[in-house]
Order: C-alpha cells, then structure tokens, then sequence
C-alpha cells in the first residue's frame, strides 16, 4: 500500500540565497519550447554555511550546429532519420533542452525514428561528476519543426550538489522520516519549477523493503509530498 502526504512549511529556511514569487504547481511534464516564465531564482544557495551550494538557473547551452552534429553523428542502431537531421529541427530542440544550470554536457547521445509522418527523437547526455544523465524524449513534426517534450528523466546533477540536497532533505522539517534510508537517485525539473527536486529513498534491495520518494522545495525548504510503500 502506497501513502502519500503533503507536508507544511519548514519552520527555518535552510535556503541561505534565493528570491522567488508564488510557485507553480509541480507537473512532471516540462514546458515543451523556452517560451516559458523566467527562472525563479538567478542563483540558489542551499547547504550548510560552511558550505554552502550554489546552483545557477537552467539554461539552453546547446545550438543548433551542435545538435544537428550531435544526431548526424549517433552511434545507437539505426541512428537518427534523416527526416529529422534538419536545421530547423536541431534549433528548435536547442530551444527546447534544459540542462541543470545551463552547461554543455561532456557526452551526448542521440537516436530517432519516423513513422507515417510522426518521428520520435531521444536526446541524452551528462558531464563528468554527474550522478546520472537527463534524458529528453521529443515528439517531431518533420514537416513544421515543432518539437513537444514527451518525456524528461533528468539525472545529471553533481555529486557534491546531490549531497547538499540530501542533507538539505533530511534537515527541514518532517525530514525525519528518512532516517536509516538510502537515497537511491535525486531528479531535477526544468523552468518553469526547477526549485523543486525529486528524491528517491530505501532502506535495502530486498523485496518489500521500504521505499520512500519525497519532493523537496530548495527555496522554500520544505519537504512539499512524501510517498511510502512498505515503510
């Protein structure tokens, strides 16, 4: 059985460094061009005073000759469809990619396919430190160049600036419950909610054992929903 509560405000901001107006609800699916609100806060600041972490906005650090590059060379089977290897194409996913603070990764990988008119396209990459990678599934439109978010699993995050956020997680208020867990994978989200990071826990790999996947508002400082099951 799953349990899910929302949690109140944290009684101390934890967030040394941030200015934001009110929130938008968190939706897993992100803005799918860049035509979205500006980001909340040029630089966040969250961590301990001694050492504190600082995170910049998310940006578009990619053009388009880089992923026209970037599919034109794929190594997946199959590669990417030629349908897809446009100018048009690339530009309008440089617009549509976030990366956590607006940085190029080191690695990145593509592959695509059409079918009857509709092509999918998969953009992944990560920088070296990184905990995992993001990963951006896009719907194309050959014939305009419109490009949709489909999906968006977005991992790469420092190890150092994961951390912050687990010890940021476990020190607000209600961050109690993670006591004795491991966290398993920390998962960001782009503008218009890029304050607001998902945070998986467990207490072992053995069938049944509890599983514990919380969100964590960094600027407000404030575990906002936790999810248990087998807890």
């Amino acid at each position: 059985m799953i349990a899910v509560r929302r949690l109140g405000m944290a009684g101390a901001a934890l967030v040394l460094a941030a200015c934001s107006n009110v929130e938008p609800p968190v939706s897993d699916a992100p803005p799918a061009s860049s035509s979205v609100a500006p980001s909340v806060a040029a630089s966040i600041v969250i961590g301990d005073p001694g050492s504190p972490i600082s995170l910049r906005s998310p940006g578009h650090p990619f053009d388009a000759d880089e992923i026209l590059a970037a599919m034109r060379d794929s190594r997946r089977p199959g590669g990417v469809a030629e349908e897809l290897q446009t100018e048009e194409i690339a530009a309008a996913v440089a617009d549509t990619i976030w990366t956590l603070q607006g940085d190029t990764w080191d690695a990145i990988s593509t592959g695509g396919a059409c079918d009857a008119g509709q092509c999918s396209l998969e953009v992944a990459g990560s920088a070296a430190g990184d905990v995992g990678e993001d990963v951006w599934v896009l719907s194309v439109d050959p014939s305009t160049a419109d490009v949709a978010v489909v999906n968006a699993d977005l991992h790469a995050i420092p190890v150092e600036t994961a951390d912050a956020i687990d010890r940021l997680a476990r020190s607000v208020e209600g961050g109690e419950v993670l006591d004795g867990l491991l966290l398993t994978s920390v998962r960001w989200h782009p503008p218009p909610v890029e304050h607001i990071f998902a945070l998986a826990y467990r207490s072992g790999g053995e069938e049944g054992s509890c599983v514990m996947d919380v969100r964590l508002d960094v600027v407000s400082a404030e575990l906002t929903e936790v999810s248990t099951s087998g807890c």
